[in-house]
């Protein structure tokens, strides 16, 4: 429009004069590339506005599918005589046979178009994302194994659809887990909307049976904690033996229906108790994974967003991270180890409690200024920040703060608990000094990674040299050599890695050392809660401040999300590290 006017604007007196001798003036050729930006800008805009529109589109289908599987859910805990058990099975079965098909249509169809795939996002699907899946996804599989042979003994009393449901997870984890280890990184450029569709219905499937997870098991452990407070009571007294109870699926009522005295029914039992928290966590990171997914669907990457050096995890410039890191899961397993011993008896000792705290006070401050030291190191650096388009780190900054609220909101209600009641016992004061620490330790963490995630990755100016020493390291392992050589070969090896140890600037040392370190301290982390630790409802506290079922609430939706923050928080930090 203003090319347009600037042309058909009338040329003063004074000016015909000039206008005679002096060449044409530019306005036309501005008019036409203006009219070309604006073709071309319509035909973006419009091409934007679909893009939009097929990701409303697909999310309301994904809301609707949510709601309406918790809406089953709920129904099954708090009537379940009108839906049990195996009506929300039915549902998910049909959900997950659904997510089957576009999976295998998108496998064997969509993929296999002529330039589906012309991009691909080197930042989505982390190698150890994609193990995460593999590993999860691999003991999520035995779970269903060891919960159809505990149907299949129990068949007189339990539904068959307890059979049929498991038997389709596993089909359902296979495929899901083959596709999510090859197209993970995929930007479709084919059938847009019925790729987003396809994803956000297989997202949907996956935190309903997250959701079914969590639920499950917080009914199996409010149950056994109940029955665990009865058998405190009466010594000795009880009719019943917990461990082996379970529950007819045809309306969640407790029956008749014990487990027999028999090893392969005790194996199959314990195993799916004890892999119960796999089967959450590969849930949920699919559901990132496949998230991810959506936002890439006809994405176009440009050539400077590829980087021309990627650069691969290595074992170099660490030394204290690794010892130190050790030493916490040695002792963490050891204290772990303590604690399901003792905590699991009739009469747990108030012992194991304190010895429990004081391990996470003790490594807690440590985690905190190791993670304050690497974010004023990020400030000291020159390194630039990335802030080209990143799903897959927009992604992991959301789930990094969303999933952190869970640990933190329960320390604030441990907070408040002791601090009302009796805060100078000393296991209270224990109790609130971890929750403050803890508070204090996800927000120093969360600084550092989400700081580390937006730096530029560090390129040696020696790069070439070191990857043709690479080249030649890898030629040289493909030949027979002696013993002799071999001993040379380790000797140099050794002698490489602490020259590259005593090189590197103490920023970048510094930052291996730490984001080491605080990977080993979060694994350790996530074992214990994962397994089976889990003193903020058995110590008693809390649940006597608050009540049962209130405390049982918030520890149901704080601890699946600690778990996981612990486990996302492990990605990220080998993100840092990689890029120091």
């Amino acid at each position: 429009m203003l090319g347009n006017k600037v042309s058909r604007q009338k040329p003063c007196h004074h000016c015909k004069s000039r206008s005679a001798s002096v060449p044409p003036d530019t306005s036309t050729i501005h008019y036409e590339k203006f009219w070309l930006y604006r073709h071309c800008s319509s035909v973006q805009q419009r091409d934007r506005q679909a893009q939009k529109a097929g990701q409303l589109f697909s999310g309301l289908l994904a809301m609707n599918v949510v709601f309406l599987g918790s809406a089953f859910i709920s129904s099954m805990i708090f009537n379940h005589v009108a839906i049990t058990l195996a009506d929300v099975w039915i549902l998910l079965s049909i959900l997950k046979v659904l997510c089957l098909c576009w999976i295998i249509y998108y496998l064997l169809g969509t993929s296999r178009q002529p330039h589906a795939v012309l991009y691909r996002d080197s930042h989505a699907g982390p190698i150890w994302i994609r193990g995460s899946v593999l590993l999860f996804g691999s003991f999520s599989i035995l779970l269903n194994a060891f919960q159809i042979g505990y149907s299949a003994i129990l068949i007189q009393c339990k539904s068959r659809v307890g059979i049929v449901f498991p038997s389709i997870e596993i089909i359902f984890i296979c495929t899901q887990t083959f596709f999510l280890w090859h197209h993970s990184k995929d930007c479709i450029q084919v059938q847009h909307n019925f790729t987003r569709c396809g994803l956000m219905l297989t997202i949907a499937t996956n935190l309903l049976l997250w959701l079914l997870a969590v639920t499950n098991d917080t009914i199996h452990t409010e149950t056994e904690s109940q029955l665990h407070e009865v058998e405190q009571r009466f010594a000795g007294k009880t009719p019943f033996s917990h461990p082996y109870l379970c529950y007819a699926d045809t309306g969640n009522e407790t029956t008749s229906c014990t487990c027999p005295n028999t090893t392969i029914c005790k194996v199959f039992q314990k195993g799916y108790i004890l892999l119960y928290p796999f089967n959450t966590e590969y849930c949920l990171v699919c559901c990132s994974v496949l998230y991810v997914m959506w936002k890439n669907v006809g994405r176009r990457i440009s050539h400077h967003h590829v980087p021309h050096i990627k650069p691969k995890f290595k074992l170099q410039g660490v030394l204290f991270g690794p010892l130190l890191g050790a030493a916490a899961v040695i002792i963490g397993i050891c204290v772990f180890m303590m604690y399901q011993i003792q905590a699991t008896g009739s009469a747990p000792n108030r012992q194991v409690f304190v010895t429990y705290y004081s391990y996470y006070i003790v490594l807690l401050p440590l985690m905190s200024v190791g993670a304050a030291i690497g974010t004023i190191i990020h400030a000291l650096e020159k390194r630039e920040l990335d802030t080209l388009k990143n799903p897959t780190r927009s992604l992991d900054v959301i789930l990094l703060m969303g999933a952190a609220l869970g640990q933190i909101g329960m320390s604030y209600f441990s907070i408040v608990a002791i601090v009302a009641t009796d805060p100078r016992d000393l296991l209270n004061s224990l109790i609130l000094s971890y929750s403050v620490l803890l508070i204090f330790q996800n927000i120093t963490q969360n600084v550092f990674i989400i700081d580390g995630l937006h730096r530029q990755p560090f390129i040696s100016p020696g790069k070439e040299e070191e990857m043709k020493e690479e080249q030649n390291h890898e030629a040289y392992n493909q030949r027979r050599v002696s013993m002799l050589e071999l001993g040379q070969e380790i000797r140099k090896v050794s002698l490489s890695y602490l020259h590259s140890y005593s090189h590197l600037s103490w920023k970048r040392r510094a930052l291996r050392e730490i984001s080491f370190f605080l990977v080993l301290c979060n694994i350790i982390l996530w074992v214990m809660p994962t397994f089976g630790a889990h003193p903020v409802f058995e110590n008693g506290l809390e649940k006597s401040f608050y009540g049962y079922s209130t405390w049982f609430a918030i520890v149901n939706f704080g601890l699946p999300l600690a778990v996981f923050y612990r486990m996302h928080s492990v990605g990220g930090l080998l993100e840092v590290y990689i890029t120091a």
